[in-house]
């Protein structure tokens, strides 16, 4: 889990740095974003934990001990059974309840912080637009971040439709729970006004002063984040339970299933018969018996205009048909989105229950504890069912396979892998005794060579 936050961290730290969120809000959307990553980290974790145990049992010969005992090796893995078996049930509720909740919460969060104004408030050499009424330019800044040099601020007036142009030498800024303030040094305000009504009549004020020192406050509460409503991302396959998700999968349904039966009434009226009778309902028309070309009794004119007119009616026909084929393409990718979320309700425990049936016995073949090997061991099956179960979903989100096997490939392709090494490490198999394979490989080679001295004699 810490390796999938920190990998989390470093896809959304652009996003997150430099916007003056509190501490506990970044807090709660890595908590939201461990609840999401438990689909990967649970498994992965089980088929480590698992290696790491049972190869330190076997480093320590304990497992010796057990045999001899008269205790296989299968009677040993009773326990952990029933302990991962209440694991993957536990899972399957995780995934069933808490969740869609979390995926929600997180999502909806995420949101939220991505389009969230940067609190870098003012940078070098650029129009600052941060703060709404004001346009801020600054030259440069010193190493500090507060040493501001040659600024320039642009203010709206909303009450006389003026613009107000204050110019500085100098400046620090610094920051108040409610304000950002910066005090000016040596700097000439431009200011216009309109008039008082009194002498002048209608004509504007224009005023210019200089100063010393000012100080210009600009209101921060516009850059404290705004909750979007949670409502709006409730539409998602991933904040859905399995009744939920049977739901809008009968909805989508219904709608290919009616879009189908509306399409032969939309396109039937544009297919159109003609009989040819024997005598020509017009004078001066001819038609041709026997002739492919049905137009070849037409006068030139006549031809043009039938050949408009049919045109005319295939390009209606293609833009109707096009649009409702385009309708049930999205139609038909929502509904294979759907039916993934919903097997993965129960991939997730049938990983671990997989994984832990290759871990254990793989420990117990290697007989290796600790975080050397077993890491090692776990990662590469942990990246094939990973590899493999991307690219079934893939498939079935392309319509290429079924959800069924799309989704259940990985676990169907591993669990005979763990079968096997079950019955590898219950015989006490050396499938990874190096000093085995060289013996069967001086064997092979000596057979060979034997062979070929036998040919030359």
């Amino acid at each position: 889990m810490f390796v999938l936050l920190m990998l989390f961290l470093f896809k959304y730290i652009d996003d997150m740095i430099g916007k003056g969120f509190d501490w506990y809000i970044i807090l709660e959307l890595m908590l939201y974003s461990s609840a999401t990553n438990v689909a990967m980290a649970l498994p992965l974790s089980v088929l480590l934990s698992s290696i790491m145990t049972y190869g330190s049992l076997g480093e320590n010969y304990e497992l010796v001990a057990i045999k001899s005992a008269g205790i296989s090796l299968g009677r040993a893995l009773y326990p952990m059974i029933i302990a991962v078996g209440i694991l993957s049930v536990s899972a399957f509720f995780f995934s069933e309840y808490m969740l869609p909740v979390a995926n929600l919460k997180y999502f909806s969060l995420l949101w939220d912080v991505r389009k969230q104004k940067t609190a870098f408030l003012i940078n070098e050499n650029v129009f600052n637009n941060t703060f709404p009424g004001y346009t801020i330019r600054v030259k440069s800044k010193d190493p500090d971040g507060r040493t501001l040099h040659k600024l320039m601020i642009y203010e709206k007036s909303a009450q006389n439709n003026g613009l107000n142009v204050t110019f500085a030498e100098s400046g620090v800024m610094y920051r108040t729970p409610a304000n950002l303030i910066i005090r000016l040094t040596d700097g000439i305000r431009y200011e216009e006004k309109p008039s008082d009504n009194g002498i002048g009549g209608y004509r504007q004020q224009f005023i210019r002063s200089s100063f010393k020192e000012q100080v210009v406050k600009f209101d921060l509460s516009g850059l404290k984040i705004s909750r979007t409503n949670e409502a709006d991302f409730k539409g998602a396959f991933q904040m859905m339970n399995r009744k939920q998700l049977d739901h809008s999968l009968d909805s989508s349904s219904n709608l290919i299933d009616i879009g189908l039966k509306r399409n032969y009434g939309l396109i039937i009226p544009n297919i159109r018969y003609f009989l040819m009778p024997e005598k020509p309902l017009q004078k001066g028309l001819k038609f041709v018996k026997g002739s492919p070309n049905l137009i070849a009794g037409l006068s030139r004119d006549q031809a043009i205009s039938v050949v408009s007119t049919a045109l005319n009616e295939v390009r209606m026909t293609k833009q109707v048909t096009k649009e409702r084929a385009d309708r049930y393409a999205e139609l038909q990718l929502e509904n294979r989105r759907n039916r993934v979320e919903y097997q993965k309700k129960y991939t997730l425990s049938a990983a671990c229950l997989a994984l832990f049936l290759i871990g254990a016995p793989l420990g117990a073949i290697i007989r290796k504890g600790g975080l050397g090997l077993p890491v090692v061991v776990s990662v590469i099956f942990f990246l094939i069912y990973y590899i493999i179960s991307t690219i079934g979903e893939k498939f079935v989100k392309d319509g290429d396979w079924s959800p069924i096997i799309g989704m259940w490939v990985a676990i169907i392709i591993l669990t005979p892998i763990g079968i096997f090494l079950s019955y590898k490490a219950a015989n006490d198999s050396e499938l990874f005794n190096v000093e085995a394979y060289n013996k069967l490989i001086k064997r092979i080679t000596g057979f060979f060579s034997k062979k070929q001295t036998g040919a030359s004699a």
